[in-house]
């Protein structure tokens, strides 16, 4: 019996990590989602800013900023237990917790050796302590995953940063401002007419094309928006998708805030990083419409720095690096 339930308990992990895996795959279906791609020049190796916002040293806010993150967790934990308790897991706990309570009042015997000769045998407590400390490091994961996001959709992404930021010295702060605004002023040498919103702007447009290209299978409208490197990328992804006859949906696209988060100039040419926070359906369906990956229910939110370039003084940015925050 034992052995049978050892077994049993196998296979519930197993199914649980692949349903984890499987899930975290179909997140990230868009094209950029969940990896790092092209390059950023000399800054390719280094790990994009966080965003920089100007500072508010008003004492009210910071104290009670905390307040709202620390409720949203809750219910990330009552998913688990709902997702968990409501498959094979909640199965097999609720048929052992049953017989050990059968067992505890008299009604037959123990299948792991009672201690004492009655009660919880001792395998069950082991078992039980296992199963207990698997429970702890997956809602833990699941939490310290939801700090990414916390707050609701109408929360712009640029206070996200500033519940880590606000315990860094004010000098480091005010290196990445003075970065920004230089790299900014170097970039209007050579073209006065650079604005921050209007290029703010241009990267939500630049996003949605690309998204939709890549909803269709084709990188024609798009091919002036990308280096020639990110193009190759993306082309080897769609010719992927192709293979295998699927289709990856993005709908009720919401992007909720662009902010520039970093500007410079090298080798004769501008770069500038912009921070991405949206939320969307994303799924995949192969070509009769029968979804095979990710929900069309289940919005994705996501937070990525996309880097787009140009020769000094030209027109036409192109994307040429995606980073995950």
């Amino acid at each position: 019996m034992k052995r049978i339930m050892i077994r049993l308990l196998s296979i519930a992990a197993l199914t649980l990590l692949v349903g984890v895996s499987v899930g975290q795959g179909y997140a990230e279906a868009r094209f950029g989602g969940g990896r790092s791609m092209g390059s950023r020049g000399s800054r390719s190796y280094s790990r994009p800013s966080s965003p920089y916002s100007q500072p508010a040293p008003s004492a009210q806010p910071t104290p009670q900023r905390p307040a709202t993150p620390y409720q949203q967790p809750q219910p990330a934990s009552g998913g688990f237990f709902r997702n968990m308790a409501g498959g094979v897991m909640g199965g097999m706990l609720g048929g052992m917790l049953g017989g050990m309570l059968f067992r505890g009042m008299g009604f037959g015997g123990g299948w792991g050796g009672g201690v004492g000769g009655s009660g919880i045998g001792l395998f069950e407590i082991v078992l039980l302590a296992g199963i207990g400390y698997l429970i702890y490091r997956f809602v833990k994961a699941r939490r310290q995953e939801a700090t990414i996001y916390r707050g609701d959709f109408q929360q712009s992404s640029y206070e996200q940063p500033t519940l880590h930021q606000y315990q860094e010295p004010p000098q480091l702060q005010a290196t990445a401002g003075d970065d920004l605004a230089r790299g900014i002023s170097h970039i209007r040498q050579m073209d006065a007419s650079f604005d921050e919103a209007r290029f703010n702007d241009q990267v939500m447009d630049s996003f949605f094309r690309i998204q939709g290209a890549w909803m269709h299978r084709d990188l024609t409208p798009v091919a002036t928006l990308l280096t020639p490197e990110m193009r190759r990328i993306m082309q080897d992804d769609v010719d992927r998708l192709l293979r295998e006859k699927r289709i990856n949906r993005l709908e009720n696209i919401a992007v909720r805030n662009v902010e520039i988060t970093e500007a410079w100039q090298e080798q004769g040419w501008d770069f500038v990083t912009a921070l991405i926070y949206a939320n969307l359906l994303d799924y995949t369906t192969d070509e009769t419409g029968t979804v095979v990956g990710g929900s069309n229910v289940e919005p994705v939110k996501f937070e990525e720095y996309w880097t787009f370039a140009r020769v000094i003084g030209a027109s036409e940015w192109q994307l040429t690096a995606i980073d995950q925050k």
